[in-house]
This record gives C-alpha cells, structure tokens and sequence, in this order.
C-alpha cells in the first residue's frame, strides 16, 4: 500500500472538517507575533518553552509535516525566514491562505517528512516538527534528514505520541473502557487491508503507526542529535479522557546538531 498517498487524502480530507489542526491562526495571533508575543505547539496543550526558540527573528525554519496555517505564519510574522513542508496538499493551503491574507513570505512544499531532498545540507537553524511521525512507518530516516538539513548548531523541537496509547482499543474507550488490545510497534500495515485503508483515507482518517521509545529519542541521538531538553503533555480537555487519567499521551523534545556535522 502507498501510506503517503492514502494519508494525503485522509488529511486533506480532515482539512475539510476543519479539526483544530487545519484552522489558520487569525489576524490577532498575527499581530502579536509581530510584536513579539507568540507561542507554537508542538503537542496539544502545553506551548513550547521560549528558551526552545530564544531568537527567531532573521533564522530559517522549517516546520516539518507542520502545514496548517498555524506554526509557520507565527514564526513569519516574529520574523523567521519559514519553510513549510507537509503531505497534504490542502495544509499548505492554509499557510498560503494566511501568508497572502497578512502579506506574509513563506515557502510551501508538498512532500514527505522521511526525504527533505528539495533541501541543501546545512540549510535551517531550527526545524519545527509537531506530533506527525505516527503517520509514517519508519522514523529514522525523518531524524537522519532532520540532521541532514539543520545547520551546525541548529535546534531540532519535536513532539510525538507516547506509543503506549496504542495498545488501547478506541472503541472501547468511546464506551467509557481502557482495554489493552494491541502489541507494540502498533501498525496499520498489519491490521487493516488495502480496500479498509483506502476506506478509512476516504473518511478521513490516516493510516498510523507506533514507534518505540528507543526509535523516538534513541533514533535522534543515532543520527547525531544531542537531546538537551524533554517534556510531556496531555491532551485537550474532553479529548482521550480516559488516557489522559492514566498516563502523558504526548512527548516532546529539543536536541542539537552538533558542531561537527557528520
């Protein structure tokens, strides 16, 4: 099965629904972050510490599988020089859409976040990766390319899921029950056939898979990275209820390329 091309639809469909992801951030956000008062997400709730990102003003960034409207315009209009890549056609639409509306400069880019090829080695001071990588199989080669393009020095921030929150059944969380169904690496690619795939992109719902921890963090440092910060967060109020009760669903870190680059 293509995973790229059936999570395209999925999140272009998704766009359509206009989950909170997809929603442009609007004239005020902009405004503020003119004048300095900003904050980005990389997880749901908890914004990310300005020592993240001390100075963005004249620095190149991309925010990676980071289309949406959202991220990307904050950081043009604080006076980043910004690169959006995503999957999603209809995400880059809506950096687009606020970049034109608030007479922003921001490149948009449809890829994949597992090969930044359209980009030079030691381009970008920062990358701006929130919680995506469930949406491909493998994560190493997103930490390789990450290394690959951010400068000496630069600053990798990254949120993604606690991969426990996949051995829960969602079903039977709707019915107010927590029960441990699937083993871990969780994968699409094992339970669901290409026609139930292509069912689900249809009605927007993205093909997902686990990583494990050794493979999230473990896999920065194999590529070079050096992890300097970390924390957790929940999820919205009313959202996963019943994980938000027992455990953090979402992880989020900083690591630094190396003065060295390999």
């Amino acid at each position: 099965m293509d995973v790229r091309d059936l999570n395209r639809t999925a999140w272009d469909k998704l766009v359509d629904k206009g989950i909170r992801w997809s929603i442009p951030v609007g004239a005020e956000g902009i405004a503020a972050a003119r004048n300095g008062e900003w904050e980005i997400y990389l997880t749901p709730t908890r914004p990310v510490p300005r020592a993240w990102l001390p100075a963005v003003a004249g620095k190149r960034i991309l925010c990676l599988a980071s289309g949406g409207g959202q991220q990307g315009p904050i950081l043009a209009a604080a006076g980043a020089v910004v690169s959006v890549l995503d999957n999603s056609p209809r995400q880059l639409r809506q950096d687009r859409l606020v970049a034109e509306r608030e007479g922003l400069e921001i490149e948009t880019v449809e890829g994949t976040m597992k090969d930044l090829s359209p980009f030079p080695a030691n381009r970008f001071d920062y990358i701006v990766h929130p919680v995506s990588n469930c949406f491909v199989d493998d994560v190493r080669p997103v930490w390789r390319e990450a290394y690959r393009v951010l400068k000496p020095g630069g600053s990798l921030l990254s949120g993604f899921n606690n991969p426990d929150i996949y051995l829960f059944d969602v079903e039977a969380m709707a019915s107010g029950r927590l029960e441990a169904k699937f083993r871990l690496p969780y994968s699409d690619l094992e339970r669901l056939d290409e026609e139930q795939s292509r069912s689900k992109a249809d009605q927007g719902v993205p093909m997902e898979f686990s990583h494990t921890l050794e493979l999230l963090i473990g896999g920065q440092m194999e590529a070079g990275f050096a992890l300097v910060g970390l924390y957790e967060d929940r999820d919205l109020p009313g959202e996963n209820a019943l994980i938000n009760q027992h455990l953090w669903p979402y992880i989020a870190t900083r690591a630094v390329k190396g003065s060295n680059s390999r």
